[in-house]
């Protein structure tokens, strides 16, 4: 690897099943195309999946490691370079907050999949890229993180407000 800078992607499918994901992920193609992006290692957080992804990448200039569970995945997303989540809102809130550039992968095996439209929303306002275990390896080579506008959390105190004066509460 020489001299190389260490360049992190972590993925993570929560506590749920995502194998579409781990194994896409565990595909050369999708290793080539982040190779080629200048990433140096996975780090694949698998969840409840059955699926075991190599911990060979085929080429030594790319490191992959995996694991089940973490008490917490934030010093995971701290160090990683790209975070590629699973379209849970709470991963992706996290992701956002911590502002590392993200993929959001979503589960279309998923019934009544709100998540789609959440990742979909977010994208469409640049705040993340959204892909489908299918078109990954795509949306990774066509990626430019330039392109990604920071999130910031809206202001709370308005609805807070108009909550308190509908109850009754006095509003400072």
């Amino acid at each position: 690897m020489g001299d190389r800078e260490k360049r992190v992607v972590f993925i993570t499918v929560g506590t749920t099943c995502f194998d579409a994901l781990v194994k896409v992920i565990d595909s050369e193609e999708v290793k080539q195309a982040l190779l080629q992006k200048g990433y140096t290692h996975l780090v694949i957080q698998m969840g409840r999946g059955t699926y075991m992804p190599s911990e060979a990448s085929g080429n030594p200039d790319l490191q992959v490691e995996h694991f089940t569970f973490s008490p917490s995945i934030a010093d995971y997303i701290r160090e990683a370079s790209l975070v590629i989540s699973h379209a849970g809102s709470g991963s992706i809130f996290e992701t956002l907050r911590l502002g590392k550039p993200l993929i959001v992968v979503v589960n279309e095996d998923l019934m009544d999949n709100h998540q789609s439209e959440l990742a979909d929303e977010l994208a469409e306002r640049n705040h993340l890229f959204c892909a489908r275990p299918q078109t990954l390896r795509e949306t990774v080579q066509g990626m430019d993180l330039n392109v990604l506008r920071p999130y910031m959390p809206g202001d709370a105190k308005p609805v807070v407000t108009l909550i308190n004066k509908f109850l009754g509460f006095p509003v400072d």
